[in-house]
């Protein structure tokens, strides 16, 4: 029988298989465990409405939650890499996700906006830990010849939350209140804990990522136009993109249902953005990062105009989420390419630089919404991604990265 010729005479092949799969599962529980991130991380984008009116706070002010945890997790990805480069990863990154867990519940509890404010600064801890600590171990965790398609599979949790996560709590929140949504969230967050533990192998430290070695790659030239392009692309999208939900209730006057399926709709184009931006900016990253801002520069600038009917606000979302799609893909392969020798180095820039910008383009969208409207965030957050488009061009003549093929 196939039963016993296994046990009997490929027990190797069948515990390098078991080996194999584990690997796999090992990948997948971190996929759920980003995807649990980044919902939770983005999720006040689809309720920052109905969260501000409970607690009688402004759009802007409610549009802390978005602040908070970027600029805490700027801090935390160099922080906490830097403070734990000795401690087992797989020890960090369950520890890292019960913060969530607690988080989310708190958000769920919480009896005061300060309190919600308190639950975002453990998010923004957890958003830069596990991104900075997380992001390169798929190579540990599957053969070398698998390590490129797990780091797709995990990274793909980065779309799969627009898609699947914001549209989901904000359907849920509709339904039942958004303290439910933050409820269910904790429960997925303490299920990721658990597959983590279940399936992650000890990870001790690989390599020790020092200051020395941040400091230095902040003086390439590479790095700085890494820097200054995601800075520019995170500023407008976040700025703009945070209060898309009272753009759409007020300005295109969608009902929530609508607004749900909006962003459902906008998710499913970011994917495609997504696997779209990273087949291009393996050939071409100026081509796919300048393309990236410059489509989200015309939707912007647009919505105000187009916006205000159902088919012209959901098309000109359908072109935002194909260029946003591509942005994460595009800053991290300049901030790789720019630190070839030292990827673990380039990927806590990338974290710290995306989720600092995250939040001041989250703070400044608020201001800019409290002193004159909505329409004007988004002509705003046009302008700035249109700087994208030349500082792209500009990077030819330093010769960075390296040259489009």
């Amino acid at each position: 029988m196939p039963t016993t010729v296994t046990a009997g005479t490929t027990g190797t092949t069948g515990t390098s298989t078991r080996t194999r799969l584990r690997g796999w599962w090992a990948v997948f529980s971190m996929t759920l465990a980003l995807f649990a991130i980044v919902t939770t991380e983005i999720l006040p984008i689809g309720l920052l409405t109905p969260i501000g009116a409970e607690f009688g706070v402004s759009d802007g002010t409610a549009g802390l939650m978005m602040t908070m945890p970027g600029l805490l997790a700027a801090v935390a990805a160099p922080t906490v890499t830097v403070a734990t480069a000795r401690v087992d990863r797989r020890l960090m990154l369950c520890a890292l996700v019960l913060l969530l867990a607690v988080a989310n519940f708190l958000t769920a509890a919480a009896t005061a906006y300060w309190l919600v404010l308190v639950a975002r600064v453990l998010v923004g801890i957890t958003i830069g830990g596990f991104w900075s600590i997380g992001a390169g171990l798929a190579g540990r965790l599957v053969r070398p010849a698998s390590t490129g398609r797990a780091t797709a599979v995990i990274f793909s949790a980065v779309p799969l939350g627009s898609v699947l996560g914001v549209p989901a709590g904000t359907l849920i929140g509709d339904l039942a209140g958004w303290r439910t949504t933050f409820a269910a969230m904790g429960l997925l967050s303490t299920g990721a804990l658990a597959l983590l533990l279940l399936t992650l192998p000890a990870l001790p430290p690989a390599g020790v990522t020092r200051p020395s070695v941040l400091r230095a790659l902040l003086r390439g030239t590479g790095t700085r136009y890494a820097l200054l392009m995601t800075f520019l692309v995170v500023l407008a999208h976040f700025a703009a993109y945070t209060y898309v939900t009272p753009f759409l209730r007020q300005i295109t006057r969608a009902d929530p249902g609508q607004i749900t399926g909006y962003l459902l709709i906008y998710g499913a184009a970011g994917v495609a953005g997504n696997f779209i931006g990273g087949a291009l900016v393996t050939r071409a990253p100026r081509l796919a990062f300048g393309t990236a801002a410059g489509t989200i520069a015309a939707a912007t600038a647009l919505l105000p105009v187009l916006g205000r009917g159902d088919a012209g606000a959901l098309a000109l979302l359908i072109v935002w989420g194909l260029g946003y799609g591509a942005v994460p893909v595009c800053s991290q392969t300049w901030f790789v390419r720019a630190a070839p020798r030292t990827p673990e180095a380039a990927t806590v820039l990338f974290t710290a630089s995306f989720q600092a910008t995250l939040a001041a383009g989250a703070l400044a969208g608020g201001t800019v919404v409290d002193h004159t409207s909505l329409s004007a965030v988004m002509w705003c957050g046009a302008v700035t991604a249109g700087l994208v488009v030349l500082v792209a061009t500009a990077s030819r003549n330093a010769g960075t990265p390296p040259r489009d093929h």
